[in-house]
């Protein structure tokens, strides 16, 4: 379970949320890497250890660490600052982390990528997975839509990206809410990327409930069978009740009735669909 459907900073108050996901069910939560004091992970990892979960992490890049800039000192800026995130991930003993690390987010030029910032991103992006391989924490590339990236929108974009990093460390993260908008056929598209997926998002359309939209669950999980995935399936969705979290992922409305229904209903679903198509 994804916790930023509760905070972006992990804080007292997330104890007691902590014990409710351990007793859905959940074997693990993904814990937003932003703080990057060491010390504040190396607590949450005996907190979560208590707990009973394994951890993923997530990270996105803000404008000041663009790593296809085409200044000199922001790019170094960018590398720099990634090394940080992948310490306080192993330090919280996070085995993997997602997220689109390849550009800003949110940034726009007003075109698509060009083969210099491609090249950037390309180069910036083998190097991280190169010392992310060395602390044991795999890294995982967000397939975005439109609206939010302009780098990587699709599968197809995403097979030829991490292809040309050409490290093993480095898969793509598959999810399910971007893959509604952007992907005219995702089964096909998660069965050309194959094994490249390394993490996948279960995030309904409207970024509710899962399974109470018009995402193609079935199709989709048919596909990561096919692929022979293996690896986490991790429900996010996202709320209106944080101003924060609500103003970046576009929450303008209620889309459920408490956290805690999103958990367990989430939950439930996942396992339908796993014992449907993975029995």
């Amino acid at each position: 379970m994804n916790l930023m459907l509760w905070a972006d900073d992990m804080h007292d108050d997330l104890l007691p949320v902590l014990g409710r996901l351990k007793a859905i069910g959940y074997d693990g939560v993904e814990v937003p890497v932003f703080d990057l004091d060491p010390a504040k992970w190396a607590l949450w990892a005996r907190r979560l250890d208590d707990a009973g979960l394994e951890r993923t992490a997530n990270h996105v890049i803000a404008p000041e660490f663009d790593p296809v800039s085409d200044d000199p000192a922001v790019r170094r800026a960018a590398y720099e600052h990634m090394l940080r995130v992948i310490d306080c991930c192993a330090r919280v003993g996070a085995t993997l982390l997602a997220g689109p690390h390849q550009v800003a987010l949110g940034v726009f030029t007003g075109s698509g990528a060009t083969a210099v910032q491609w090249s950037r991103s390309v180069e910036h992006i083998r190097r991280v997975a190169e010392y992310a391989a060395g602390a044991n924490v795999l890294l995982t590339e967000e397939v975005v839509n439109r609206f939010e990236l302009y780098h990587l929108n699709t599968l197809a974009q995403a097979i030829r990206f991490v292809d040309e990093v050409g490290h093993p460390n480095c898969r793509i993260h598959l999810d399910t809410f971007h893959a509604n908008i952007e992907e005219k056929h995702p089964g096909q598209a998660i069965r050309s990327a194959g094994s490249r997926i390394g993490y996948v998002h279960i995030s309904e359309n409207d970024r509710g409930v899962p399974g109470s939209g018009h995402v193609p669950w079935d199709e989709t999980f048919a596909a990561l069978h096919d692929i022979g995935y293996d690896g986490w399936l991790t429900v996010e969705s996202f709320g209106n009740g944080l101003p924060n979290l609500a103003a970046a992922t576009k929450i303008w409305r209620p889309l459920f009735d408490s956290q805690d229904q999103v958990a367990s209903q989430g939950f439930q679903f996942m396992k339908s669909k796993v014992a449907q198509y993975f029995a």
